[in-house]
């Protein structure tokens, strides 16, 4: 099945039109395909910028003007995960993504630790320096847990909430995710799982990479994707240890005793969830919609795993925009 045959027949009955809102409603006034177009890897690396912190030296990109948003990526991702929403959502946000502490190309202070609840404070005060008071956030399977966080410890700077695939409070660290923070306490995830797949992209996109676990198409990721998200994580001794300290964060689970504050939480909250994601338990979004005494219910992406945004940012453009309309 093509994309385009995926997008039309899997995602239910709420997915009427949607590809001609993609066409036009999506560009917004006045805006052309040109304006719409997802960075390819070296305009990417263009884009990127970097903000002085305590934290270290934070990467971003952004993309186009208006009220905020926020988008927090996976692991081990980074801010090249949203490009393409990014790219749907510009004529009508600012589009902010950063790169997580220990990820991508942020570069970490000396000592600084790279656990969610430093990611959280790092994000805020990264907005503090953007001169960004609110936002509307966007997360993805661990960048999901840092947005709950964020939202608990700062609601007041959280218009809306929309989230994918990600940890929730009875589900963090998924099982699927136990050995590779056993792996990594051992200092050896970085440099078992990424130079074989920087050096054979096919075994990348294999049942034995990433590729079929996480993605839904077996010609993803991209080879440019492979090396923009892999390169960073094991170009230096420290950057190898960076990784391995991310993946030991997310163990004890980050969330614990989060549920009764995010019960209060009432900012509006969208659950969009691929189906055939084999990490996260498929019980989770429907927790999630019970949780949220604000939640605008939960839309099913059938057969899409893990980093299903990074293969169909028009769902998660339409979505968005559904939700920030009843603002």
């Amino acid at each position: 099945m093509n994309r385009r045959t995926f997008i039309q027949l899997g995602v239910g009955a709420a997915s009427v039109g949607l590809l001609g809102a993609c066409a036009t409603g999506l560009t917004g006034a006045g805006a052309t395909a040109a304006d719409t177009a997802p960075w390819n890897a070296a305009a990417f690396h263009a884009a990127r910028r970097f903000v002085a912190t305590s934290f270290g030296e934070i990467a971003y990109v952004e993309r186009g003007q208006g009220p905020a948003a926020l988008f927090l990526h996976g692991f081990p991702l980074n801010s090249f995960q949203w490009r393409g929403a990014m790219a749907y959502l510009a004529p009508y946000r600012r589009c902010i993504a950063a790169d997580f502490m220990g990820l991508g190309y942020t570069r970490v202070a000396a000592g600084q630790s790279v656990a969610p609840d430093a990611q959280v404070d790092m994000l805020a005060t990264l907005l503090d320096r953007l001169g960004i008071d609110s936002v509307d956030l966007i997360a993805n399977d661990s960048g999901g847990a840092v947005a709950q966080m964020f939202l608990v410890k700062y609601p007041q700077r959280v218009r809306s909430m929309l989230l994918t695939n990600c940890d929730v409070e009875n589900d963090s660290p998924p099982a699927a995710v136990v050995p590779v923070i056993e792996a990594a306490r051992r200092g050896r995830f970085a440099l078992e799982t990424f130079p074989p797949q920087l050096a054979d992209h096919a075994f990348a996109r294999s049942e034995k990479g990433i590729g079929v676990q996480c993605f839904t198409y077996p010609d993803h990721p991209s080879d440019e994707a492979i090396e923009t998200y892999f390169t960073p994580l094991v170009s230096t001794p420290q950057r190898v240890q960076l990784t391995d300290a991310y993946a030991m964060g997310l163990d004890p689970n980050p969330l614990a005793g989060i549920e009764a504050a995010l019960k209060r939480c009432t900012q509006p909250v969208r659950i969009v969830w691929g189906t055939g994601d084999t990490i996260f338990s498929p019980a989770s979004p429907h927790y999630l919609d019970r949780l949220f005494p604000n939640s605008r219910g939960i839309r099913f992406i059938e057969g899409a795993k893990l980093f299903y945004p990074e293969e169909f940012p028009e769902v998660i453009a339409h979505e968005a925009r559904q939700l920030w309309a009843t603002l």
